[in-house]
């Protein structure tokens, strides 16, 4: 009873030692997607919405804007702020469809901002990207994304 009482002790130990390694690396990407947006602000050209999603104006497009529950095609090229792709629409070569109102709420938002043929910038705060759960891979919790996304047509 002893013995196993030990090794549950040990188990619990190297749990929370492990939980508090997770915890702090978690604490280092939501840092660093902070500072990152921080600075990124006072970028010339970045705007900045009342829910924190910045966005930088490639080309604007013309009169017919999306509203959240249409469908959308567009060209996308995704990466975290350090420059990372892990998802482009661009580099498969074919443009993707959905229903705005079924992407990330960074999204939905700034797609709402743009005209069909419009190309912009996201820089996405964790908040309106992938939150506290992250995506798998390499979108981790608490991570800040950066998507360049042109807007190429409103179904």
């Amino acid at each position: 009873m002893s013995y196993l009482k030990g090794v549950f002790a040990f188990l619990l130990i190297i749990g929370l030692t492990s939980c508090s390694k997770d915890e702090q690396s978690y604490d280092d990407i939501r840092d660093a997607g902070i500072s990152f947006l921080e600075a990124n602000k006072a970028r010339e050209g970045v705007k900045v919405t009342s829910s924190g999603l910045q966005y930088k104006v490639i080309k604007e497009g013309n009169s017919i804007h999306p509203i959240a529950t249409d469908d959308v095609k567009v060209h996308y090229h995704g990466t975290t702020i350090d420059g990372v792709v892990f998802d482009s629409s661009v580099d498969r070569g074919e443009p993707s469809s959905f229903p705005l109102n079924r992407v990330i709420k960074g999204w939905t938002e700034g797609l709402q901002l743009m005209g069909e043929g419009a190309k912009y910038t996201f820089y996405i705060p964790y908040e309106l990207a992938y939150g506290v759960n992250g995506a798998g891979g390499t979108i981790k919790p608490y991570m800040a994304l950066v998507f360049e996304v042109e807007l190429i047509k409103v179904n």
